[in-house]
């Protein structure tokens, strides 16, 4: 079992905060190449340039660090999605500006996936909490879309998770092992994937209209 004792407060000052955030980038790089258990927080402290006695002055462990760096990744991500899709037109102008946001996202970023993925053995509830916070907005989303007749009814918990799952691997895919195909044909692909599916006709679910009946209602 994880026992996850509370942060140290945040620093005071401007100069404190600079700091703290040079630790957390270096964390960030030194994770992201070596991975959790191999970087250390003598290497962490050499990367940033500062001493080890100062990294204790912030943060308490490295698993804090880790935790610290997922929940700052998610929300820096979140942000970005949202500034991504403000001015779309509909849910699937969102789902496009949205897919390329993260990409490019992924391109910027590989870390995050190796960041995402050791957080599940440093802290289990974080690596939850990262993909839930993603899951909640997105559901959120899905659901003013369809109650704008955007798209069509359906569950939103599942089609979130659905979404997500395309994205995080297309991510892997064309972020971390192809950095040079352009973007535009995969995120054009997909799209289509979610606007259209893959049958050649709608079919109908148990005990639910299909799709075309109910686009014709």
């Amino acid at each position: 079992m994880v026992v996850t004792r509370r942060a140290l407060p945040p620093p005071k000052t401007g100069r404190g905060e600079a700091t703290r955030r040079k630790i957390l980038d270096a964390a960030r790089r030194e994770i992201g190449r070596k991975g959790f258990s191999e970087a250390s927080i003598s290497t962490i402290t050499a990367e940033a340039g500062v001493g080890q006695g100062t990294f204790y002055l912030y943060f308490r462990s490295k698993e804090e660090v880790m935790r610290e760096l997922v929940g700052d990744m998610g929300r820096t991500l979140r942000r970005k999605l949202t500034e991504a899709i403000e001015d779309a037109t509909d849910r699937i102008d969102a789902e496009r500006r949205g897919l390329l946001a993260y990409l490019q996202f992924a391109r910027r970023m590989p870390a995050i996936y190796r960041l995402v993925e050791e957080s599940q053995f440093v802290d289990p509830a974080i690596y939850r909490q990262y993909y839930t916070d993603f899951a909640r907005s997105y559901r959120k989303g899905l659901l003013d879309a369809a109650k704008k007749g955007e798209i069509t009814q359906g569950d939103a918990e599942v089609r979130a998770w659905a979404l997500m799952g395309m994205a995080v691997f297309l991510g892997q895919r064309y972020g971390v092992i192809d950095t040079k195909s352009p973007l535009g044909p995969v995120v054009d692909e997909a799209v289509g994937l979610i606007a259209e599916g893959i049958s050649r006709k709608p079919q109908a679910r148990p005990g639910k209209p299909s799709i075309a009946s109910a686009r014709s209602a």
